[in-house]
């Protein structure tokens, strides 16, 4: 299985946290989690990995949930004082990176419908963009697959040539690109570059930390961009408040490998006056409460929040119901295709014909200006 299963986790769950955890009340969930972390001081969680106290932890609010018997996302919402609402996704077309053999270096080319007035209508735009997309990469003999998380597999010549193809398979789909349809892009700068060097090896071009933030800041200009995640490495701070400064009053600059889904973390992020929004990934924290605890230093410093998924993801959609009953505004979980993906929309779409179309943030102002300003 070359260490891609979860025997190990499975048996630290049965051997280590089950006996620890036997007597505690299900719906204390913060007692839990800090049993939880007991049995694990090592920063990273090696000891008995992260997999298996998030199984856990998320196990415990369904279980919680249930013994309330209120669907999950009302559960939340109640749970943490939140209003629950049906969140604006942003969904990979393009991707890149680590996510599709490195054939271009910016690992996330995504669309947002904050236009649209359903999620229904949303499903349904992205639909037709993803498809537009494929046919114009089939075409024009660049496309190479489907990425890892779902998203084509591009094969472009640069990386601006995906958002040039972006904005094209927009109106191909019959819309205005920057009207009803916008674009998101995760750059994970840390994959490309350390210590304030990058390198764009698809266009063979290195590049300091004010190299590329005239680079995105260019793309702002030019494409419609209202989303930025980890525009500049984890390991560049001075880089990340130079971005913050230019932009932070344009666009969503989002922290994911720069703040770790870590409340602390997002502390500082903020007196620096770094970023002005969170990415929040429950496997990525190792417990809920830690996730939710990031969300709310988020929402003290009124950022704007995106719950995600990761790579290797189950068709598990806790998530979805974590975006709805936190009311976060955002949900990010990969494309349009692949099961694992598609079973965290389907469950948003089955939610909203609960809480009823009014419940959808589209078409709102989101936390922070960056929405404001586009429209």
């Amino acid at each position: 299985m070359q260490g891609k299963n979860v025997t190990q986790a499975v048996s630290n769950v049965n051997e280590i946290i089950a006996p620890a955890l036997t007597g505690f009340d299900v719906q204390n969930q913060s007692d839990i989690d800090r049993a939880l972390l007991a049995l694990d001081d090592s920063p990273l969680k090696a000891t008995i990995g992260g997999n298996a106290t998030v199984a856990t932890s998320l196990a415990v609010l369904h279980a919680s949930a249930a013994d309330s018997k209120e669907p999950l996302w009302q559960h939340v919402a109640d749970k943490y004082d939140c209003t629950p609402s049906i969140p604006l996704p942003e969904i990979q077309i393009f991707g890149g990176g680590a996510h599709a053999g490195r054939r271009v270096d910016i690992q996330d080319f995504m669309i947002m419908v904050p236009g649209a007035s359903t999620f229904d209508e949303v499903m349904e735009v992205t639909n037709e963009v993803y498809f537009a997309a494929g046919d114009i990469m089939q075409k024009r003999g660049k496309l190479a697959g489907v990425a890892d998380e779902g998203g084509w597999w591009p094969s472009f010549n640069s990386n601006e040539e995906a958002l040039e193809t972006l904005v094209s398979a927009i109106e191909l789909a019959g819309e205005k690109p920057g009207v009803r349809v916008v674009i998101s892009l995760d750059i994970a700068a840390s994959e490309f570059g350390e210590n304030g060097q990058y390198r764009l090896a698809l266009e063979n071009r290195a590049l300091d930390s004010s190299g590329l933030v005239h680079m995105l800041g260019t793309w702002l200009d030019n494409y419609p961009i209202v989303s930025i995640e980890d525009p500049l490495g984890e390991d560049d701070p001075e880089g990340m408040l130079e971005f913050t400064r230019q932009f932070g009053d344009r666009v969503q600059i989002i922290g994911d490998d720069y703040l770790v889904t870590n409340a602390p973390l997002v502390e500082s992020a903020v007196a620096q006056g770094t970023c002005n929004a969170v990415l929040i990934k429950a496997n990525q924290a190792g417990t809920v409460t830690e996730a939710i605890s990031t969300f709310r230093a988020a929402q003290k410093a009124q950022w704007g929040a995106v719950v995600s998924a990761r790579s290797g993801e189950t068709e598990d959609v806790s998530i979805s119901h974590l975006a709805v009953g936190l009311g976060c505004g955002q949900l990010k979980v990969g494309s349009f295709t692949r099961s694992e993906r598609m079973a965290k929309w389907n469950e948003c779409l089955r939610i909203e014909e609960i809480l009823g179309r009014d419940a959808f943030v589209g078409g709102q102002p989101l936390a922070g200006t960056w929405w404001n300003q586009k429209t």
